[in-house]
């Protein structure tokens, strides 16, 4: 079998590496190891480990900016809804951080390598925060487009709706089971329709409001969660 270039082996070394030992752990001498090249050949294509880390993420892991590229130049592409855009942000994102976190989560233990860490993000102009960003980018072209209303707080909702996303990833590993109480399709569908409740017109073209459900007056139980909650958004159903 033919073996693959050196960049591809460093990248499949590195994603192994960090996702087995973690971000902190996974060395560059062990990762050129791992690709079976010299440490001098993985700087030749990546400058630094924050770099390949950077890498790692955009070319193994679920690509969550694809999906928000395309659907901030096209939101209503093959009319789809709002709902089926939200669903599928959410199911991509989850996926993840799923598989980001525990690439990530040894950064924090040492506080140097996490603040070196962070300041090569901000050179390369990335991070945690690009996604959010994305996501509310998405809901103001839906904005102008009708189909979210205009007074909704699009950065909030991007923040709620990644935020769902990344403590899905953590929380449930304590439980009996050690996983979600949801599959990752219920997930994604509750969420998004949940976020879209609050931010959505729900009298546009394509909000993903199912049919008469418009009309349909509030139950008890969903006012007084409302009410519990303290939301301060306006009725729209």
């Amino acid at each position: 079998m033919e073996q693959k270039p050196a960049r591809a082996r460093i990248i499949d070394a590195a994603h192994r590496l960090m996702l087995t030992i973690g971000l902190a752990r996974a060395t560059t001498k062990e990762i050129a190891k791992a690709a079976g090249c010299s440490e001098a050949a993985l700087y030749k294509h990546f400058p630094s480990k924050e770099e390949l880390f950077v890498v790692v993420l955009k070319e193994r892991l679920p690509k969550v900016d694809g999906i928000l590229k395309r659907l901030i130049a096209d939101p209503g592409e093959g009319e789809r809804t709002v709902e089926r855009n939200l669903t599928e942000i959410v199911r991509e994102a989850a996926l993840f951080y799923e598989q980001s976190f525990p690439i990530a989560a040894s950064l924090y233990a040492e506080p140097r390598l996490r603040d070196r860490h962070n300041a090569t993000m901000r050179e390369l102009g990335t991070g945690p925060h690009v996604p959010i960003r994305g996501v509310d980018a998405y809901l103001r072209a839906e904005q102008s487009a009708g189909r979210v209303r205009a007074d909704a707080d699009t950065y909030a909702a991007a923040s709620l709706l990644l935020g769902a996303c990344a403590q899905r990833a953590f929380a449930y590993a304590a439980t009996e089971t050690g996983e979600p109480p949801q599959s990752l399709d219920a997930f994604a569908g509750s969420v998004a329709r949940t976020v879209l409740r609050g931010i959505g017109d729900q009298t546009g073209p394509g909000a993903g409001q199912p049919t008469g459900s418009a009309s349909q007056p509030s139950t008890p139980a969903s006012s007084s969660a409302r009410t519990a909650s303290g939301a301060a958004e306006p009725r729209t159903d």
